[in-house]
């Protein structure tokens, strides 16, 4: 019997790839919006301009008591110049500088005893009716105490926020490692994976979209606690200079400050949510 060999096909190296770009990662294209994005933002630009018209009509036609009835003009003078003088960026800053310190030292507490909790049941149950009973507290009742014990600064409007996220994130820790499969561990022990292995290879994993979704809240609730901490005594920050202009009947001033209050709160959910996608963005995609 005869042997037929065949010859490798020859292949041009012109239709090669380099080595170079084969490594290299797909890069990110642009995505058009969807006709469905741009009706949502239509949608949303359309009722902001209902608002402020609804808002015009009400100062107009005397709707409410003088003192409320304020034209969004007047609030938007009041924006132009306190952003000349400074007013507002230098209260601004003192918020987040506040918010910041807060979100970042209470989460790093809420996800180490979340975690630590979560790993330890019989501690957790120990523990857990103290820790309901503490979240279960108002912490802007704590406001005085922590104004009295710390003074009429930063410290104490990072401690009431503080006392705010660490309760969520702590939550949250404990839920995602709460959600981890009983059988999936006990599965990886058997075939050998050591405690480290279990916890970084499963644990983490399954507990990571939690922790962020309380991140994210807590992002939010850490600038109410400054807010309501500024509220009651601040030497500067947004709450204050709201409580200031309340008090004289500024309510043209109190209104453009809640505005910009409420744009702040958007511009960190999207950044915490944009953070969120591209950290997480080995998931698998949620049908909305």
């Amino acid at each position: 019997m005869q042997l037929i060999h065949e010859a490798p096909p020859v292949i041009d190296p012109g239709l090669v790839p380099p080595a170079a770009e084969l490594r290299r990662e797909p890069r990110l294209l642009y995505r058009r919006p969807t006709r469905e994005t741009v009706l949502i933002r239509i949608a949303q630009v359309s009722l902001a301009v209902l608002w402020i018209a609804a808002w015009q009509l009400t100062a107009t036609n005397g709707w409410l008591e003088p003192v409320l009835a304020t034209p969004p003009m007047r609030s938007w003078d009041y924006l132009v110049e306190a952003s000349a003088s400074g007013e507002l960026w230098l209260n601004a800053q003192a918020t987040m500088t506040a918010v910041l310190i807060a979100w970042v030292l209470a989460s790093a507490a809420g996800v180490f005893v979340g975690i630590a909790l979560g790993l330890l049941p019989r501690v957790e149950r120990v523990l857990a009716p103290y820790l309901d009973a503490a979240n279960a507290m108002p912490r802007i009742a704590l406001a005085p105490l922590f104004i009295v014990a710390l003074g009429i600064n930063t410290s104490a409007k990072v401690a009431l926020a503080s006392s705010i996220v660490f309760f969520l994130v702590l939550s949250g820790a404990r839920a995602g490692v709460r959600a981890t499969d009983a059988e999936l561990l006990r599965l990886s022990t058997v075939l050998g994976a050591r405690k480290h292995q279990l916890f970084l290879k499963i644990l983490v994993p399954v507990a990571t979209p939690a922790i962020f979704a309380s991140l994210r809240l807590g992002l939010i609730y850490s600038l109410l606690g400054v807010v309501g901490s500024e509220l009651i005594s601040a030497r500067d920050g947004l709450g204050q200079l709201i409580a200031t202009y309340s008090a004289t009947f500024r309510m043209d001033a109190v209104y453009a400050i809640l505005i910009v209050l409420a744009l702040v709160a958007v511009a960190l959910n999207q950044v915490m949510a944009a953070a969120e996608r591209r950290l997480l963005r080995w998931q698998p995609p949620v049908d909305r």
